[in-house]
């Protein structure tokens, strides 16, 4: 398996790029999200990728955040939901927009996305509802993880003291949009904590 690629950036299109490591060109598929968050031709870049496995192809998928890496991994769990789509979905919302639509079983969200009909959005946060607990929370595109860790680490303070996995997500969002990206895990649980209770 290829976790993750790192090399310069040498072509990028609407749906893919092509990273050149050490003198060979990996074309990696990509969301718009993260080909406009990975900078420009010529310059170093670093993916995190999945690597896809079928009887008559081998592709790699690339992301510019492992949460939104994580995210597609769960999209592609859902019956219906193949790379394309999932990748659709990434393109048109952000990691923490997912979080609130799954969380609220917000499915005309989810629907916004390029290929996601209304049938497909319901299934979608349908089975999505108990699974998004352990995904960081963070900014599906600039590659800064420092909040992300204090919103997985309050989400999972929150499961652990018996909170479902959409009330402990949506809790965790709700509290860092209030206290913003420097939040530290302490308060983020303490005012997560709040909001859940209400």
């Amino acid at each position: 398996m290829i976790a993750h690629l790192r090399g310069v950036l040498s072509a990028t299109d609407f749906d893919h790029a092509v990273i050149d490591v050490g003198g060979v060109g990996y074309l990696v598929g990509a969301s718009s999200r993260t080909l406009s968050a990975i900078g420009p031709v010529g310059e170093p870049v670093m993916l995190h990728t999945e690597m896809l496995v079928a009887e008559d192809f081998i592709r790699l998928v690339g992301f510019a955040s492992a949460s939104e890496r994580d995210w597609f991994r769960l999209l592609t769990g859902v019956q219906g939901v193949g790379a394309r789509v999932a990748l659709a979905i990434l393109s048109a919302l952000e990691p923490t927009d997912l979080v609130r639509a799954i969380a609220a079983q917000d499915k005309a969200m989810v629907a916004r996305a390029n290929g996601v009909g209304p049938k497909l959005a319901e299934r979608i946060v349908r089975e999505l509802k108990d699974k998004t607990g352990g995904i960081a929370l963070g900014s599906g595109g600039s590659g800064m993880v420092a909040p992300v860790g204090a919103g997985a680490d309050a989400v999972s303070a929150l499961l652990n003291l018996g909170f479902r996995p959409a009330e402990a997500s949506s809790a965790v969002a709700a509290a860092e949009e209030e206290l913003g990206p420097g939040a530290t895990l302490d308060a983020l649980v303490r005012l997560a904590l709040r909001k859940a209770a209400k």
